[in-house]
């Protein structure tokens, strides 16, 4: 097992990677102040993973001040529809009717066991119930693992915008069992190479050159460089969290390949495509405009689209999603401000910025090209 930290002082929490970590009770125990726990999961993870993870939970005992004993945990679970549809503020209620009517209170945690819609609504859902209470991220999907688990970005997607309604809300721990991902099936693990890319593509360059030596290894799934992937990966999104907990500057920059990606999940509808699939495409039309701009040269984005393509992603976003509804959607975006589109563009592999200062008619150029080609709806589609 490897284990990594994100330092943000009183509310640092620690990362656990590792084979088998579902059937270990101490990583959960650590992170535990009451004796009430929800699992929040999903009709997919819940039937492989949650009695597995019941069980473990209820090794676990807390500290009863009243008693001066240690009780078992009281364990509920509460199972959501799977998918990026249902990411919605109404498909919250059964997580906050669960809590009222097993009396939840304050001291209460939730455990989300799924991959990153689960978390981010289980998250949130923390982070609203009596304003706040304790959550722990078991994530089960690598895009989930290598990103959405770390960082406290919780939320719920809105008809008119991704990710347009959350809170900033930091688990107690991230429990990463890599086990979890031999039931993950093709499409969804393409899905997480994607965020893997972008960080060798906005902060490290030799992560880039390792993930152009190992991409064959990691898509067959081998232990040793799945493990290295994750790490590397947490690494640098915790350096960046600590750095920039909110989002006021360089955390931006995680978000390379986002702003257009959202525009394709939300122009064409939650579900369509993943969320690793719209950002593979949105690093691309990135690093097309950058490359137009003078700042990457085309064997750089030859680079980048090579990888990629191995990785078993979409390279061209729908082409039933016009410039001009490209660009609407586009400035329905966290980054915009005055209406005005901020994008994340890559300078060089490994580095990128946060910049507003780019000629419209190259952003035209990009939007025409890359949605040019048909839509596809994954790796296979």
């Amino acid at each position: 097992m490897e284990q990594l930290e994100v330092d943000l002082g009183e509310r640092s929490y620690p990362i656990h990677i590792g084979p088998g970590l579902l059937a270990e009770p101490g990583h959960f125990g650590q992170a535990l102040r009451g004796r009430q726990v929800l699992i929040v999961t999903n009709s997919t993870v819940g039937p492989l993973y949650r009695q597995r993870l019941r069980t473990t939970l209820r090794e676990v005992t807390c500290f009863n001040p009243a008693r001066q004993e240690r009780e078992a945990l009281e364990v509920d679970a509460v199972e959501l529809p799977d998918g990026e549809a249902y990411k919605t503020l109404d498909h919250l209620d059964p997580i906050f009717t669960r809590l009222l009517e097993r009396g939840f209170d304050r001291s209460a945690t939730i455990v989300a066991l799924g991959g990153g819609v689960v978390g981010d609504m289980a998250g949130f859902a923390a982070a609203c119930y009596q304003r706040g209470i304790d959550f722990i991220q078991v994530p089960t999907t690598l895009l989930a693992q290598v990103d959405s688990s770390v960082g406290g970005k919780t939320g719920v997607n809105h008809r008119l915008g991704k990710n347009m309604i959350g809170a900033f809300h930091q688990p107690q721990a991230v429990v990463i069992d890599t086990d979890t991902l031999a039931t993950l099936d093709e499409r969804q693990f393409a899905a997480g190479l994607a965020e893997v890319i972008k960080y060798g593509v906005i902060g490290d360059a030799d992560l880039f050159a390792w993930l152009e030596a190992h991409m064959g290894a990691l898509v067959d799934r081998e232990p040793a460089a799945l493990t290295t992937a994750i790490r590397r990966s947490c690494e640098a999104k915790a350096a960046i969290v600590a750095a920039d907990e909110r989002e006021g500057g360089q955390r931006a920059l995680l978000n390379l390949g986002h702003t257009f990606g959202h525009a394709i999940e939300t122009g064409i509808g939650y579900g369509r495509w993943l969320h690793g699939e719209a950002v593979a495409a949105g690093i691309l039309m990135a690093a097309d405009l950058a490359r137009r701009l003078g700042w990457l040269s085309d064997d750089e984005v030859h680079r980048i689209e090579a990888l990629t393509v191995r990785a078993g992603l979409p390279t061209r976003a729908p082409a039933d999603l016009s410039r001009e509804r490209f660009l609407e959607l586009m400035r329905v975006d966290k980054k915009a401000q005055a209406g005005e589109i901020r994008l994340v563009l890559p300078t060089t592999i490994g580095n990128a910025t946060v910049t507003a200062d780019y000629d419209p008619d190259a952003l035209a150029a990009t939007l025409d090209e890359h949605h040019a080609l048909p839509a596809r709806l994954g790796p296979r589609g």
